[in-house]
């Protein structure tokens, strides 16, 4: 959905393409610092942080195959997902520091709605796993999912 026109500003076509993962084997990963801000007063990650960190994998999920949710919003009449359910398991612990990997896998595809597995990892260690539901939806109701972006994630999750 994005072309050169489109970026964002100080946004150049392969700049920095780190910052946004890489797709790898079906899924998408994330690399993502710890920093003293994600902690508590332990100095390791609090667990509302993790949210964020799924939610940047799960954003930077759609911009690895070229679909940015701005643009879903602005083209589409106000689209947007919104998370209609989340399992998380809490397996081990993150520290100040660390440098963790945002797994990102589409799961399942429905009408409205997908399912996405995403891991927390450090190194081989998963330390969340989360089964995500989002939904898209458009003033309030659900939309079924555009056929640009399903065409996108199917082949990932096959």
């Amino acid at each position: 959905m994005r072309d050169e026109t489109s970026r964002g500003a100080g946004e150049q076509a392969g700049a920095w393409p780190h910052l946004s993962g890489a797709l790898k084997d079906g899924a998408h990963v994330l690399p993502i610092r710890v920093y003293y801000e994600d902690t508590d007063f332990s100095a390791r990650v609090y667990h509302a942080s993790y949210l964020r960190f799924m939610e940047r994998g799960r954003t930077e999920l759609l911009r690895a195959v070229e679909v940015a949710q701005s643009d879903l919003h602005a083209e589409m009449g106000g689209l947007a997902f919104v998370v209609r359910k989340m399992m998380i398991d809490f397996r081990g612990a993150a520290l100040m520091d660390d440098v963790l990997t945002i797994v990102t896998r589409p799961k399942e595809m429905r009408g409205a709605s997908m399912t996405l597995a995403q891991e927390v990892r450090r190194g081989d260690d998963v330390l969340v796993f989360a089964e995500v539901t989002v939904a898209a939806v458009r003033g309030g109701r659900a939309v079924r999912i555009p056929d640009e972006l399903r065409a996108a994630l199917t082949p990932l999750g096959e």
